[in-house]
């Protein structure tokens, strides 16, 4: 019996951005749109030509399937019949035949990570490639033993060389309490590094130790309340989460362990982990843009890193549809910020309504108390790239700006040595300009920071910035506070705009060191 993959999105590996350079879309024909193509999944047509079955294919079959009119995929072990697809994929036919007849994940993995090839394709799957099945991990049972020191992680001798050193856990009890403790044996470990979720009867602790998760996931033996609270000690890297037993009774063990349970794994493999949040509010912030909040689950922790994204994910006519969005603060001026401790249960989304789209007008669509699914955070911007800055230049085009928002915040509250902030902000028009108010006060209140707004279809009565990013305007605005201050320039928006920024930049010499591109 074939096991037929779930629904479950993202992919392993999964990231939100594409780096620069990364896959343009392609017009499409009428009536192939991703609601039309969802429509014909739905619709009961044979899309895979074999009338419902599911077969183990060889690879020599796989190569024979290398037509666009007979086109068979392999991603992760799975083999899709994607020539009903063809003309409905926004990449274009020809990047589908890059990977006809073949295996096509590491293409995939480049181009489409955060595509729910899944949801998306399982009415053309046609089954799995015909290989042994992988060895299932050996799960021994966790020692009887209270206060014991664990095994060390299961971690392959390549892992062993080439990642960090393994992690290890342990745990001990009161009569109310259980404290799990971690030794990450990592100083840069930080409240940021670590996300619980307690779902059902599934407790999971995955912690980010530089480009690996080491994860604690296990079927607690006993009941535990919604709240718990997590600690980290830096300097030695030990994390402490304490969960409130519902009964006083004794442990005898922590649990059964779950998939990955104990283990250390390079990040992109992990896949990503989803917990329903409850919408909280939403508000207009220009004619097309609002303000989305919505609420972590009690038995949640997780705090977004500066420069991180999430994915959202709905359901939209029986199909998964998920979109990647970075999360924002609230407001820019620190002074309307709630306390800390409450606003890390709350993750704020700044999301622009695309009247004929699929997702936003559902998201748009959503009541008060609502909930959307919210994925672990995802990206490559690290916060060591602060390090010793003394300038820093933003270029944003519309939504591109959301990167910013905490940015700025973290630049302008964490940086001793920052002489210059300035935020170069492209729209169309006054009124699509985010935050605008708030960016003209924050620049009033701290004058390390400046803004200019450019627009490209500006009105008569504009007296500001027109056009679009050019030589020009980067000569400008990119001058360094001092001839050899450390300079870092983040930029944001539509792949065109962050295409031909990064290409003005290398032309006025700023190294591949000095550029952080986001891709809209």
């Amino acid at each position: 019996m074939l096991n037929v993959p779930s629904q479950s999105f993202p992919a392993p590996s999964s990231q939100q951005r594409v780096a620069s350079g990364g896959r343009s879309k392609v017009p499409l024909k009428q009536g192939r749109s991703l609601m039309d193509w969802i429509r014909l999944t739905k619709s009961g047509k044979d899309l895979t030509g074999l009338r419902g079955r599911l077969i183990e294919v060889t690879e020599e079959e796989l190569k024979k399937h290398n037509k666009k009119d007979d086109c068979w995929i392999c991603i992760r072990g799975f083999v899709y019949n994607v020539s009903p697809y063809m003309e409905y994929h926004p990449g274009g036919e020809d990047e589908l035949m890059r990977a006809a007849g073949s295996d096509g994940t590491d293409l995939f993995d480049q181009v489409h990570r955060w595509v729910n090839y899944e949801s998306m394709l399982k009415e053309c799957l046609v089954g799995r490639m015909a290989i042994k099945p992988a060895v299932p991990k050996d799960y021994r049972e966790e020692k009887k033993v209270l206060n014991g020191m664990l095994p060390k992680s299961q971690v392959s001798d390549t892992l062993a060389k080439e990642g960090p050193s393994s992690p290890s856990y342990d745990w001990f009890q009161t009569d109310s309490l259980v404290t799990i403790v971690i030794y990450t044996k990592q100083k840069d470990i930080n409240l940021d590094s670590v996300i619980v979720d307690h779902q059902d009867d599934s407790f999971r602790a995955e912690t980010i130790i530089k480009d690996y998760s080491y994860i604690i996931h296990m079927g607690l033996s006993h009941e535990i309340q919604e709240d718990f609270s997590v600690r980290v000690v830096e300097n030695v890297g030990k994390i402490e989460i304490v969960l409130k037993k519902k009964e006083n009774t004794s442990w005898k063990r922590l649990g059964h362990p779950l998939e990955n349970h104990n283990l250390l794994i390079p990040k992109k493999d992990t896949g990503l982990y989803y917990r329903k949040c409850q919408l909280i509010s939403k508000e207009g912030v220009t004619h097309d843009t609002k303000l989305f909040c919505l609420m972590l689950p009690p038995s949640t922790h997780l705090q977004v890193p500066v420069g991180q994204h999430v994915y959202l994910k709905l359901t939209i006519t029986g199909t998964e549809i998920v979109k990647p969005y970075t999360p924002v603060s609230d407001f820019l001026l620190s002074e309307f910020k709630e306390p800390v401790l409450l606003n890390n249960k709350y993750i704020y989304f700044l999301i622009k309504i695309y009247p004929a789209g699929l997702f936003t007008p559902e998201l748009d669509h959503l009541h008060i108390g609502d909930f959307v699914s919210v994925s672990n955070p995802e990206g490559n911007f690290k916060i060591s790239q602060f390090r010793e800055l003394e300038d820093l230049f933003l270029l944003a085009a519309g939504t591109g700006f959301t990167p910013m928002v905490k940015i700025l915040n973290y630049a302008l509250t964490n940086i001793p040595g920052l002489r210059k902030v300035k935020l170069m902000f492209f729209n169309k028009t006054e009124d699509d300009i985010i935050w605008r108010s708030q960016l003209e006060k924050l620049a009033f209140k701290d004058k390390r920071f400046d803004v200019e707004f450019v627009l490209s279809a500006p009105t008569s009565e504009w007296n500001g910035k027109r056009g679009y990013i050019s030589p020009a305007l980067l000569s400008q605005f990119l001058k360094r506070s001092l001839d050899n201050s450390r300079v870092l320039i983040c930029i944001c928006g539509p792949t065109p705009f962050t295409e031909q920024g990064i290409r003005l930049l290398h032309d006025l010499n700023f190294s591949k060191d000095e550029i952080h591109s986001f891709t809209a």
